[in-house]
């Protein structure tokens, strides 16, 4: 008694019950189901079934009954017969490292998609599969426009850091995002995630705000300004625009706080996030007194910034405590992650600059949030196209599921 190993594949229009017919005349001749996959575009399905028979005796009546079954339903049915020595070989690719590429932006057109799968196979990376985390796209156009498509990628990768060159520069050429990770039990297992605060949960920075208001804003930015062009460390530049507060009203940081302009997308994601369980944290070189207003606004777990010193309902332009600065991030993002007994693979960390690079550089997953080009070529991963709820799709969330339960 011999057996054979069959590929079919089927296609067609999608009705109920088609697989489970098809399945149903192999389980009558007790074949043995190697692999499967399905997919539906459209209403058309597309099928695939690798088996192998006991007894190639009865094959043939096997595939007649299911070429029947076929024509009956108005699909289309092939089959290939698969040699061992041709499987033995796809089994071994099996083995083969995996990685998810996500390629985010308002809308893909082939011709990007076609640079972006160009990439992976010039690295030796085949694709297995490909679907769209997105919602379909209304044809009037008055959607919210975004789109995601995630490839689940196999093989041997040649070069990393040429690959994220070239995906780095196809995201400044095409205007889209390109996210690389490693497909492994962590990925899928995320955990904790640290935001930084301004231009990152908000759409400004509250020194600002509170400079304008003490009339000190020019003074501050130019300090700011100076700090980003390397002239003075972060301390340095914290503590002198903090003095230049100096006599500004307490009163002054309610009124900012109620009237903080909240990044696109941070209702969507936060509302996700702990509907999952995740445990959400700002770690940021802003002030405690606002990331203490977000931290209730969204019902977050954890805030560790700066504390403004006050006397007699005035600021007296000076700060309590230690700075947190970039390699404190990074510090109490190790801490927390070990008070909760989380690994650091399965931290997400989000921040737009140059002192959120550490913690970026330690999570297991951190995202430059419109973050300036020096930032977004040392981050592994960066979102510039949409908002905050695009760190959604590079965890697998289909707007499907998403919405349905918000």
């Amino acid at each position: 008694m011999n057996s054979e190993i069959i590929l079919i594949n089927i296609s067609g229009e999608d009705k109920p019950g088609m697989t489970n017919a098809i399945t149903s005349i192999l389980g009558k001749y007790n074949a043995t189901i190697l692999d499967i996959g399905q997919s539906d575009i459209h209403h058309n399905l597309a099928l695939g079934i690798l088996f192998r028979t006991l007894d190639n005796q009865h094959s043939g009546n096997m595939l007649k009954e299911i070429l029947f079954k076929c024509s009956e339903l108005n699909m289309n049915v092939r089959f290939k017969p698969v040699d061992e020595k041709n499987y033995e070989q796809w089994v071994a690719r099996q083995g083969k490292s995996r990685f998810i590429v996500t390629v985010l932006g308002k809308v893909i057109s082939a011709g990007q998609l076609s640079q972006v799968t160009g990439e992976l196979a010039a690295q030796g990376l085949n694709i297995d599969s490909i679907k769209r985390l997105t919602g379909r796209p209304a044809l009037d156009g008055n959607e919210n426009v975004r789109s995601c498509i995630e490839l689940s990628v196999r093989g041997d990768l040649k070069d990393k850091a040429a690959l994220s060159e070239q995906f780095m520069n196809l995201t400044v050429k095409e205007g889209i995002d390109i996210s690389f990770q490693k497909d492994d039990i962590f990925r899928r297992n995320r955990r904790l995630i640290c935001f930084d605060m301004d231009s990152t949960l908000i759409k400004t920075e509250v020194i600002d705000e509170l400079a304008d208001r003490a009339g000190v804003g020019d003074e501050v930015r130019a300090i700011t300004e100076a700090a980003m062009r390397g002239e003075i460390d972060f301390t340095e530049s914290f503590s002198r625009r903090v003095a230049l507060l100096k006599g500004l009203d307490v009163s002054v940081m309610k009124e900012i706080a109620e009237n903080l302009p909240i990044m696109d997308g941070a209702e969507r994601l936060m509302s996700v996030l702990k509907m999952c369980g995740y445990k959400i944290a700002i770690l940021s070189g802003g002030f405690t007194y606002f990331g203490n207003y977000l931290k209730k606004k969204f019902d977050m777990d954890y805030v560790y910034a700066n504390e403004l010193e006050v006397e007699d309902g005035k600021l007296t332009g000076r700060y309590v405590g230690d700075v947190v600065d970039g390699k404190r991030k990074a510090e109490l993002l190790r801490l927390i992650s070990q008070v909760e007994k989380i690994q650091l693979e399965q931290v997400i960390a989000v921040g737009d600059g140059a002192n959120d690079l550490p913690m970026l550089s330690i999570a297991g997953l951190g995202i430059a949030f419109h973050a300036k080009p020096k930032v977004k070529e040392v981050a592994r991963q960066s979102i510039s196209t949409i908002g905050l709820d695009g760190i959604l799709y590079f965890l697998g969330f289909r707007d499907i599921h998403i919405d349905k339960d918000v």
